[in-house]
């Protein structure tokens, strides 16, 4: 069986455990490597608008390199030139024969890292985002433009293109990728983490309200997210607003540019006893506001590739409500059982179905709940390492 290399820009919270468990699982060789230090060393994200430093184990339980960045040993990845790791592309040239998992293209690094790969004899897989629902909104020029680069020249290099859902596919097809050459990983959480918190937790809601300053008996919708405008949380805002659901309180877990004008519509609106704006939470203590909660909204705009967040609200049994350019939506939300897809930007279907959420019975809202952890309990890391294994064992790939 080859080695199995993972590039990665830095370590992510969500990445670190699924390095993890195909290390411990695939029976492969397994090396991670990183171009920054990001997430393990506290650094100011410009998006949260703070130092953010992530307070779960990122580093344990596998094989892990740290590659010294041209752009500067300090920089936050943010752009295609940001980062630059000429010590990448010497390590892949120099190891043996290997599956190597690029995370995506929108770095020099990580393009470089392909094409090298390639000459080297390596076998490539590349695992993006993108998603289909995204990319036909390009106008016509850019369209053009991006399939020329990326069919005719960088996916020429890709052995295998690994998806992770249904837009991400439909992307890759609409690029002329062959279904051979499409290998299901699709996006998750770590569900035994969060499905635990979720069991120690859901017993105690009231006193967890309580200890977080929440209404004991309110309706909770939650937004959890970056408060910039890709994420649409003023939407939100005036979609709790025009509903007017009695006794219901709206959670804003995160942080960014737009607090400042989320408060000042608060104090304009007259809701600052209905809304909560908690600020950045790290992961370790997440799962108290998704436990507290009676559902989860997400409803982003062009960029909102996935959202893992959306995973982690149905591992606490939340109905969700989702806008239909967020990436998951198309998986993980099944209209009508766990949750709606409402238009992105239209704030009255927002509306609309936030106040059929907030306003059906306990029992149907817990129902749905339910049904969401059913759905999110496929999206799981096991999938991906039993896909890779079988890439791993098949004979076109042995050692």
């Amino acid at each position: 069986m080859r080695p199995l290399i993972f590039l990665y820009s830095h370590p992510i919270q969500y990445f670190a455990p699924l390095c993890r468990r195909t290390s411990e699982d695939s029976g492969a060789e397994v090396w991670v490597l990183y171009c920054s230090r990001q997430g393990v060393e506290q650094r100011r994200d410009k998006e949260f608008g703070q130092p953010i430093r992530w307070d779960i184990p990122l580093l344990e339980g596998y094989r892990s390199r740290f590659f010294a960045n041209w752009r500067g040993e300090s920089r936050v990845p943010s752009g295609f030139w940001s980062l630059i790791n000429p010590e990448v592309w010497w390590w892949l040239w120099r190891m043996p024969p290997s599956v190597v998992v690029v995370h995506g293209w929108g770095y020099l690094t990580h393009v470089v890292a392909i094409i090298v790969g390639k000459w080297r004899g390596h076998t490539i897989c590349l695992r993006g985002e993108s998603a289909w629902c995204h990319e036909r909104l390009l106008p016509p020029w850019k369209a053009f433009l991006k399939k020329w680069l990326l069919a005719r020249g960088l996916f020429r290099f890709v052995d295998f293109f690994l998806y992770i859902g249904r837009e991400n596919r439909a992307f890759y097809q609409y690029y002329g990728i062959p279904d051979s050459r499409l290998i299901y990983t699709p996006y998750g959480v770590d569900n035994e983490r969060f499905s635990a918190q979720w069991a120690a937790l859901k017993e105690a809601k009231t006193a967890l309200r309580r200890r977080l300053g929440l209404p004991a008996h309110a309706v909770i919708a939650l937004f959890c997210g970056k408060l910039i405008p890709k994420k649409r949380p003023l939407d939100l805002l005036e979609a709790f607003r025009r509903a007017g659901v009695p006794n219901s309180v709206l959670i804003y877990v995160g942080d960014g540019a737009l607090r400042t004008q989320i408060e000042q519509q608060l104090r304009n609106t007259g809701l600052e006893k209905n809304v909560r704006l908690v600020g950045f939470v790290n992961q370790s203590t997440i799962g108290q506001y998704y436990a507290a909660a009676d559902l989860f909204v997400m409803c982003s705009d062009v960029g909102e590739t996935w959202g893992l967040a959306t995973n982690e609200a149905m591992n606490f049994a939340l109905p969700v409500l989702l806008s239909d350019r967020t990436g998951c939506a198309a998986d993980l939300c099944h209209p009508g059982v766990n949750g709606f897809i409402f238009p992105t930007g239209d704030i009255d279907a927002l509306s609309h179905y936030l106040r059929r959420l907030m306003t059906l019975p306990a029992e149907q809202r817990r129902a749905m709940g339910e049904a969401s952890r059913a759905v999110v309990a496929r999206y799981h890391y096991g999938v991906f390492v039993d896909n890779m294994r079988r890439l791993l064992n098949t004979s076109e790939f042995a050692s």
